[in-house]
């Protein structure tokens, strides 16, 4: 074909294009814009994912008060009275699990499923110190259930939803995301592994599932951070993989049984890692030793830093109750410290841990007053004074304690940077014992101007906090 003989072709193909382009125009410019694709099903509703949820959720209601004979754990901002709750049916056979706290004052439960049927039960089963605990129903016939998900699969801005019973009102569900996860140190339980989720949780619905859109178990809600009383949004829910170790436990032996070193450790900020020459992350340092505990009967002294437990290696706090609680009870491990600076082996005979340990609840704080043979430190920011006996009863130390009690601290100043508050007791400083105001002068009078103090910090539940005060 000749190059001529292609022009008919290329002008009909030009004048094709302008008018579909001005139609296009046209369209954009005088009429609305085509409506979107629909929504698949999965996306525009969590119906299906409700459907396979509810008939194993059940509400838990007490029918007879008893005397505590387990130590409760603190009040959660979310409890309602203990004896009403929610629950998840997590085996065909009737096993319920719920909150310790829903349970832990009552002889016997009424529980009610989502199709109305009820069973009463007495055969509860606690562990206070994760605040779970399972309910044996007696059923005749398989009953619906959920499976456990892999909750350290799960990720920040994962949907999930929360069904129970909130205010009474049964067979309700929420929905939110993950909004965090391995949340610990938050004081509510000793043994803590948080999901954090913004689904909507209140009064009823502690021990109700929280599950993924499989359907599945990612935890099991027990609190609100709240500062109103009613859900601000944040809920917690502990994870399914600590409730399904526990509730495995419970159902084997009908208690839950932990190995146990008796120290309270802290994890290492940058400053105080720096000062004991090792890694932020390399370790824990000891802040208490229960009395004739395994580990005090080894050797293990407040301030070691302890860097492997059994050959584990140790990076926080909740490394050495992991894995002390899961060491063979009556076989000794070795503990690996560092102590001025030199590494030391302690054999330690893991003992089963007792009911109590660990469920003490702190006292309050008591405010500073005026206190006499006050001595100010004015380049450290700080005023501390003897302790007397009425000093000690006021904020709550034991009669025989001494140290530097802090009277004062200048807000911006060196002892405020380092974490030093106003009814604190300094007991050592750089492995100078402080009996006084005046050995606390001394003490840092002798501490090196370029490295700091080493303040050891007595509280009034016999811990010790740590700090590195800079002295320029």
């Amino acid at each position: 074909m000749s190059a001529f003989s292609r022009w008919p072709l290329l002008v009909t193909g030009l004048g094709l294009g302008l008018l579909g382009g001005a139609a296009a125009q046209q369209q954009l410019i005088g009429q609305p814009p085509p409506a979107p694709p629909p929504m698949p099903r999965e996306l525009a509703s969590f119906s299906p994912v409700v459907k396979r949820v509810l008939p194993a959720v059940v509400s838990i209601e007490g029918k007879a008060k008893a005397a505590s004979k387990t130590p409760s754990r603190p009040a959660q901002p979310d409890d309602s009275d203990p004896g009403f709750g929610s629950g998840v049916l997590i085996d065909p056979t009737g096993v319920v699990l719920t909150n310790n706290h829903v349970v832990q004052d009552v002889e016997s439960v009424e529980v009610t499923l989502n199709d109305g049927r009820k069973f009463t039960s007495r055969d509860i089963r606690r562990d206070p110190k994760t605040d779970l605990a399972i309910i044996k129903l007696d059923s005749k016939e398989p009953l619906p259930f959920l499976e456990f998900a892999d909750s350290d699969a799960t990720e920040v801005g994962d949907r999930v939803l929360a069904a129970g019973s909130p205010f009474g009102l049964t067979g309700s569900v929420t929905h939110g995301i993950v909004s965090g996860k391995s949340r610990t140190n938050l004081r509510l339980n000793p043994y803590e592994d948080w999901l954090q989720t913004d689904a909507a949780v209140n009064p009823g619905s502690s021990g109700g599932p929280l599950v993924n859109l499989e359907g599945k178990v990612v935890g099991i809600t027990a609190a609100i951070k709240t500062r109103s009383g009613g859900f601000s949004g944040v809920g917690l829910a502990v994870t399914s993989n600590l409730c399904k170790m526990i509730s495995a436990q419970l159902l084997k032996d009908g208690v839950v049984r932990r190995g146990y070193l008796g120290v309270n450790v802290r994890d290492l900020d940058a400053a105080l890692a720096a000062k004991l020459g090792v890694k932020p992350d390399g370790g824990v340092i000891v802040s208490k030793i229960t009395e004739n505990s395994p580990a005090g009967k080894a050797g293990v002294v407040v301030g070691d830093v302890i860097m492997l437990v059994a050959g584990q290696a140790i990076r926080s706090s909740r490394d050495v109750q992991r894995v002390a609680s899961g060491l063979p009870l009556g076989q000794p491990a070795d503990v690996t410290v560092i102590r001025d600076g030199k590494l030391i082996v302690a054999k330690v005979v893991i003992e089963e841990q007792p009911a109590a340990y660990g469920t003490a609840v702190p006292p309050a704080p008591a405010q500073p007053g005026v206190q006499p043979a006050i001595v100010p430190f004015q380049g450290l920011g700080i005023a501390v004074a003897d302790l007397t006996a009425d000093t000690a009863a006021r904020f709550g130390y034991p009669k025989d304690a001494k140290g530097a009690l802090v009277v004062t601290v200048t807000r911006g100043g060196l002892a405020d940077l380092a974490g030093l508050r106003g009814g604190q007791l300094v007991i050592q400083v750089d492995k100078l014992p402080v009996a006084s105001a005046a050995a606390f002068q001394d003490a840092v009078g002798k501490a090196d101007p370029q490295k700091g103090a080493l303040v050891h910090i007595l509280r009034p539940n016999g811990e010790v906090e740590f700090a590195v005060l800079k002295l320029n």
